[in-house]
């Protein structure tokens, strides 16, 4: 479980509550599997006199990075590493898809290209990342298919996608985030909601841009 708070001391209420309810039920929550992230604000220094946090007693240890549902956050807020968690997750799954179909016919190929590597996992929550990173990305995307279907490394992206009949990198960002979007603004939260009809918000705003083809 996660738990968010704006203070050290809001996320020390909310560990008394999660301990008071765990003791009045008879669990126990695992100190040395449980961490702190922390959020930092722009040119932010982490003090070493910081209050520390404990549960059952044992200090938490402090992270700058964490994965939760498979998403990789960091304490700057930049999305690079869950970038590159997915660069290699692709080209594991592109690389096993190549060695043992090899033999198969095109539309095989295909199929299970759109299977294993179109998936791109949190897509969607990526705003903040550098474009190196990005680029890194797109371009295992097309070396894989390329792999596949036994193509020149260097050929035309643009043609080997519509050849094939299939979304290229762009076109499935774009699909995701109208998706997540359309599912934010319907959905029966008020927090939700308030964040997908705030164009201040920074996520917000970067979906907006990449739908009407201002941002990538």
């Amino acid at each position: 479980m996660a738990l968010l708070g704006p203070s050290v001391s809001s996320i020390k209420k909310l560990i008394t509550i999660c301990e008071g309810y765990a003791e009045q039920h008879g669990l126990r929550y695992n100190a040395t599997k449980s961490e702190i992230l922390i959020f930092k604000a722009r040119k932010y220094n982490l003090d070493s006199t910081m209050p520390r946090i404990m549960l059952g007693g044992v200090p938490l240890k402090v992270v700058e990075s964490f994965k939760y549902l498979g998403h990789v956050l960091t304490g700057d807020m930049k999305d690079d590493m869950d970038l590159e968690r997915e660069r290699r997750a692709m080209a594991i799954r592109g690389n096993m898809v190549a060695r043992r179909f090899a033999r198969c016919n095109k539309q095989v190929k295909l199929t299970l290209f759109k299977a294993y590597c179109q998936t791109f996992y949190t897509c969607s929550l990526w705003a903040t990342f550098t474009q190196r990173a990005y680029n890194t990305l797109r371009v295992q995307y097309n070396n894989v298919l390329r792999m596949l279907l036994k193509l020149p490394r260097y050929c035309s992206a643009s043609g080997m996608f519509a050849e094939a009949r299939t979304d290229d990198f762009y076109a499935i960002r774009r699909k995701r985030i109208a998706s997540l979007l359309t599912r934010v603004r319907g959905s029966s939260n008020s927090l939700l909601r308030t964040l997908a009809e705030r164009l201040d918000c920074h996520l917000t705003s970067y979906w907006v841009d990449v739908l009407i083809g201002k941002a990538k």
